[in-house]
């Protein structure tokens, strides 16, 4: 499948779960927050728990199935590292990048362009730094 494909049919399907979770349950995308809430009080709902594990099976399924590459990650011990920092940073910005940039944009909020454009310009800022060095 051709790279522009792959991304035209990911952006479908992740503006369709927005759309569903939004029309079906009221409720808002948020990965970081859906996780927060499904790890903090585990009765909270299985349509959390169902929803992640659907994350993690749709990617399991989906890349043999298109016969997309797998690259191997060897990070050591900056991959837990980096996992706590944007863990600690989403709940510092009250939500994820994702979260802020697709459904928060979607609702016109606010709190999430001021959001978006921050995540945005501290990405720019970190990449020329890293070239530039």
């Amino acid at each position: 499948m051709h790279p522009y494909l792959q991304s035209l049919v990911g952006g479908l399907l992740i503006g369709l779960s927005v759309f569903i979770m939004a029309r079906g349950l009221g409720r808002v995308t948020g990965i970081s927050g859906i996780t927060a809430t499904a790890l903090s009080s585990p009765r909270s709902g299985g349509w959390r728990w169902a929803f992640l594990l659907g994350l993690v099976l749709g990617g399991a399924v989906a890349a043999p199935a298109l016969n997309l590459a797998m690259t191997p990650i060897a990070a050591g011990w900056s991959l837990p590292v980096a996992g706590l920092l944007v863990g600690f940073g989403t709940v510092l910005g009250s939500g994820c990048t994702s979260g802020h940039g697709v459904c928060g944009l979607a609702r016109l909020s606010m709190r999430s362009l001021v959001a978006t454009i921050t995540f945005m310009a501290a990405g720019i800022i970190t990449v020329a730094i890293i070239r530039f060095f």
